[in-house]
């Protein structure tokens, strides 16, 4: 594949011990059936003060690449961090973002084509884009985590 470094099995990455000062994981974890074992080889292969910044989906439709099993939320997450301390935590996209991917996903159901679900996606992915700045407004909002759309876990390796 043209800019993959290393593909492999995320439950056993072939990393020695303790190599990495940052690991990313973003919209990984709600595709495997064990991320627990995931967050597990991240830990291994973190530095001490090394970190880890995981990215999964709360309210977000379904997306099958090919599994789509499961949501999380930041205090789901928070469970997986074994020895980690947790750093920061919040959502990186808000409840206007959720209601605009629902919207396009539904639009698409009325399009039995694949190439007229393109266009509407890209059409109207790019009229209601403005939409999504209404969530710099609603962060001030203390009910706003209810339509989060992603949540996000820092964690630190202690060391």
């Amino acid at each position: 594949m043209p800019g993959v470094d290393v593909a492999c099995n995320a439950e056993q990455l072939p990393f020695p011990d303790a190599v990495f000062t940052r690991v990313e994981c973003d919209a990984v974890l709600e595709h495997t059936p064990h991320p627990e074992r995931i967050v597990r080889e991240i830990e291994r292969v973190l530095q001490p003060g090394g970190y880890a910044h995981l990215v999964v989906p709360f309210c977000h439709p379904f997306h099958a690449y090919p599994h789509d099993y499961r949501r999380f939320t930041p205090q789901g997450l928070r469970l997986m961090a074994g020895g980690m301390e947790v750093v920061a935590e919040g959502w990186r996209t808000g409840p206007t973002a959720t209601l605009l991917v629902f919207l396009l996903e539904y639009a698409k159901l009325w399009c039995p084509w694949q190439p007229l679900r393109a266009v509407v996606h890209g059409l109207l992915g790019w009229l209601l884009f403005p939409l999504r700045y209404l969530d710099v407004l609603l962060r001030r909002s203390p009910r706003a985590y209810i339509l989060g759309n992603h949540c996000y876990l820092w964690l630190r390796k202690p060391g």
